[in-house]
């Protein structure tokens, strides 16, 4: 019985640490589809790789997708990563979530149809929609944010507020399934944010 009783300890320890902190997170999201959109050039490097380690080890599917297929694209601090999709190529049935990653290569989707369409059917389709930094710009331009709380990185408040937002200065801000996040230094609450509504 004692063998057991330790062996349970470990197993749920195991599951509630990740990344060196405690979290009470007893599931996994193993069957979960997540997509990352990240700019060609200048996403922000620690709001991409916070989000997509802790998705990968709690068991998602993580792709990536980028305005440009074939060629890697590169992070404000010197982080490459490869596409699995144009995105264009990208469908919101196929995901569970869809999340655009900030700095200031994001600008590239303020004003992109594709962007905005994606983002629109995904919210139609109720699947989670995660924006950080100034990411959540683009969800504003495609209709997306009105009447809705949301945070976003300074320099777009004033971007926020034209288009109908309720802004909340504080790090992390969910309104139904979409979560906004206002930087680098919330990208791991973003994320956690994103998984409790995958759960």
């Amino acid at each position: 019985m004692r063998v057991i009783i330790c062996s349970l300890f470990i197993a749920i320890a195991a599951v509630t640490s990740v990344g060196g902190e405690e979290k009470n997170m007893t599931t996994t999201l193993s069957g979960k589809k997540v997509l990352m959109i990240v700019a060609a050039e200048g996403f922000q490097d620690d709001e991409f790789s916070q989000p997509y380690n802790l998705f990968s080890k709690l068991g998602a599917t993580v792709k990536i997708a980028c305005s440009r297929k074939g060629k890697a694209a590169q992070g404000k601090f010197g982080r490459q990563v490869t596409p699995d999709f144009a995105l264009t190529e990208c469908k919101a049935d196929d995901y569970d979530a869809i999340v655009f990653i900030g700095g200031p290569g994001a600008s590239e989707y303020f004003d992109s149809a594709a962007a905005h369409a994606l983002a629109r059917e995904a919210s139609a389709k109720g699947k989670v929609l995660g924006a950080i930094c100034i990411a959540p710009v683009i969800l504003a331009h495609a209709g997306l944010l009105k009447d809705k709380k949301a945070t976003v990185f300074p320099s777009g408040e004033d971007l926020l507020v034209n288009q109908g937002a309720k802004l909340i200065k504080q790090n992390v801000v969910v309104d139904g399934r979409i979560v906004t996040a206002v930087g680098p230094q919330a990208a791991r609450q973003f994320a956690e944010a994103i998984i409790q509504l995958l759960q």
